[in-house]
Protein backbone atom coordinates (compact mmCIF):
# COMPACT_ATOMS: atom_id res chain seq x y z
CA UNK A 1 0.00 0.00 0.00
CA UNK A 2 1.01 3.19 -0.93
CA UNK A 3 1.00 6.78 0.89
CA UNK A 4 -2.08 7.70 -1.18
CA UNK A 5 -3.88 4.18 -0.49
CA UNK A 6 -3.46 4.92 3.17
CA UNK A 7 -4.66 8.89 2.58
CA UNK A 8 -7.88 7.37 1.18
CA UNK A 9 -8.07 4.86 3.65
CA UNK A 10 -8.01 7.66 6.20
CA UNK A 11 -10.44 9.69 4.77
CA UNK A 12 -12.92 7.26 4.00
CA UNK A 13 -12.58 6.18 7.94
CA UNK A 14 -13.28 10.45 8.49
CA UNK A 15 -16.44 10.30 6.37
CA UNK A 16 -17.51 7.86 8.41
CA UNK A 17 -17.22 8.83 11.90
CA UNK A 18 -18.63 12.19 10.39
CA UNK A 19 -21.90 10.16 9.16
CA UNK A 20 -22.60 8.75 12.22
CA UNK A 21 -21.95 11.73 14.53
CA UNK A 22 -24.74 13.19 11.63
CA UNK A 23 -27.00 10.36 11.92
CA UNK A 24 -27.29 11.23 16.22
CA UNK A 25 -27.50 14.57 15.67
CA UNK A 26 -30.02 13.97 13.69
CA UNK A 27 -32.25 11.10 15.75
CA UNK A 28 -31.54 13.56 19.00
CA UNK A 29 -33.26 15.99 16.87
CA UNK A 30 -35.70 14.13 15.16
CA UNK A 31 -36.56 12.99 18.97
CA UNK A 32 -37.08 16.67 19.84
CA UNK A 33 -39.19 17.62 17.18
CA UNK A 34 -41.44 14.90 18.07
CA UNK A 35 -41.67 16.24 21.62
CA UNK A 36 -42.54 19.45 19.94
CA UNK A 37 -45.13 17.87 17.99
CA UNK A 38 -47.00 16.28 20.94
CA UNK A 39 -46.68 19.57 22.34
CA UNK A 40 -48.15 21.26 19.76
CA UNK A 41 -51.13 18.73 19.35
CA UNK A 42 -52.41 19.48 23.03
CA UNK A 43 -51.67 23.55 22.83
CA UNK A 44 -55.02 23.94 21.19
CA UNK A 45 -56.85 22.09 23.95
CA UNK A 46 -54.56 24.02 26.67
CA UNK A 47 -55.69 27.64 24.81
CA UNK A 48 -58.91 26.49 24.41
CA UNK A 49 -59.54 26.29 28.52
CA UNK A 50 -57.15 29.59 29.29
CA UNK A 51 -59.67 31.16 26.82
CA UNK A 52 -62.76 29.84 28.55
CA UNK A 53 -61.25 31.00 32.00
CA UNK A 54 -60.24 34.21 30.18
CA UNK A 55 -63.69 34.71 29.54
CA UNK A 56 -65.39 34.03 32.82
CA UNK A 57 -62.61 36.19 34.11
CA UNK A 58 -63.54 39.08 32.15
CA UNK A 59 -67.41 38.84 32.62
CA UNK A 60 -66.56 38.20 36.52
CA UNK A 61 -64.86 41.56 35.84
CA UNK A 62 -67.78 43.49 34.05
CA UNK A 63 -70.00 42.66 36.86
CA UNK A 64 -67.71 43.69 39.95
CA UNK A 65 -67.05 47.09 37.93
CA UNK A 66 -70.89 47.35 37.16
CA UNK A 67 -71.17 46.79 41.13
CA UNK A 68 -68.76 49.28 41.58
CA UNK A 69 -70.03 51.71 39.60
CA UNK A 70 -73.36 51.36 41.17
CA UNK A 71 -72.34 51.60 44.54
CA UNK A 72 -70.09 54.67 43.66
CA UNK A 73 -73.48 56.28 42.43
CA UNK A 74 -75.39 55.75 45.36
CA UNK A 75 -72.28 57.36 47.40
CA UNK A 76 -71.99 60.16 44.97
CA UNK A 77 -74.70 62.39 46.80
CA UNK A 78 -72.69 61.56 50.04
CA UNK A 79 -69.85 63.22 48.75
CA UNK A 80 -71.76 66.02 47.35
CA UNK A 81 -73.21 66.57 50.95
CA UNK A 82 -69.92 66.45 52.76
CA UNK A 83 -68.39 69.15 50.24
CA UNK A 84 -70.97 71.37 50.59
CA UNK A 85 -70.72 70.78 54.19
CA UNK A 86 -66.71 71.50 53.74
CA UNK A 87 -67.49 74.71 51.66
CA UNK A 88 -69.90 76.36 54.39
CA UNK A 89 -67.51 75.77 57.33
CA UNK A 90 -64.45 76.96 55.09
CA UNK A 91 -66.78 80.16 54.65
CA UNK A 92 -67.99 80.27 58.29
CA UNK A 93 -64.47 80.46 59.42
CA UNK A 94 -63.12 82.60 57.03
CA UNK A 95 -65.92 85.19 57.96
CA UNK A 96 -64.63 84.57 61.58
CA UNK A 97 -61.37 85.53 60.81
CA UNK A 98 -62.82 88.80 59.15
CA UNK A 99 -65.13 89.91 62.21
CA UNK A 100 -61.92 88.90 64.28
CA UNK A 101 -59.34 90.64 62.39
CA UNK A 102 -61.77 93.74 62.04
CA UNK A 103 -62.72 93.81 65.70
CA UNK A 104 -59.19 92.97 66.51
CA UNK A 105 -58.62 96.72 63.89
CA UNK A 106 -60.89 98.52 65.65
CA UNK A 107 -59.70 98.08 69.05
CA UNK A 108 -56.18 98.14 68.16
CA UNK A 109 -56.97 102.03 66.50
CA UNK A 110 -59.20 102.57 69.97
CA UNK A 111 -55.97 101.49 71.82
CA UNK A 112 -54.17 103.83 70.45
CA UNK A 113 -56.15 107.22 70.83
CA UNK A 114 -56.63 105.93 74.24
CA UNK A 115 -53.16 106.12 74.98
CA UNK A 116 -52.22 109.42 72.49
CA UNK A 117 -54.80 111.40 74.69
CA UNK A 118 -54.27 109.47 77.80
CA UNK A 119 -58.33 108.82 78.04
CA UNK A 120 -57.85 105.07 79.01
CA UNK A 121 -58.67 106.10 82.83
CA UNK A 122 -61.58 108.86 81.77
CA UNK A 123 -63.28 106.21 79.26
CA UNK A 124 -62.51 103.19 82.08
CA UNK A 125 -64.30 105.61 85.08
CA UNK A 126 -67.59 106.59 82.95
CA UNK A 127 -67.79 102.97 81.21
CA UNK A 128 -68.28 101.90 84.84
CA UNK A 129 -70.01 104.22 86.51
CA UNK A 130 -72.57 103.42 83.15
CA UNK A 131 -72.20 99.81 84.21
CA UNK A 132 -73.47 100.21 87.70
CA UNK A 133 -76.33 102.82 86.33
CA UNK A 134 -78.01 100.42 84.11
CA UNK A 135 -77.67 97.42 86.77
CA UNK A 136 -79.02 99.45 89.49
CA UNK A 137 -81.87 100.22 87.15
CA UNK A 138 -82.46 96.81 86.13
CA UNK A 139 -82.28 95.54 89.78
CA UNK A 140 -84.94 98.23 90.74
CA UNK A 141 -87.08 97.08 87.79
CA UNK A 142 -86.49 93.57 88.95
CA UNK A 143 -87.49 94.15 92.50
CA UNK A 144 -90.64 96.15 91.64
CA UNK A 145 -92.19 93.13 89.30
CA UNK A 146 -91.23 90.61 92.33
CA UNK A 147 -92.97 93.17 94.53
CA UNK A 148 -95.69 93.39 91.66
CA UNK A 149 -96.62 89.35 91.37
CA UNK A 150 -97.11 89.26 95.50
CA UNK A 151 -99.51 91.58 95.77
Amino acid sequence: MTLVGIGVLLIGIAFIVLAIFIGHVLNNLAGVLQGMDKTVQQLPKQLDGIFKETGNMISESNHTLVDVNDKLKQLSPLFYVMGDVGNVTRKFSSSLVDVTNSIKTKTEEGNEITEKKKLGGIYGTFALGYYWFKKRKQSKREEGAFSNEYK
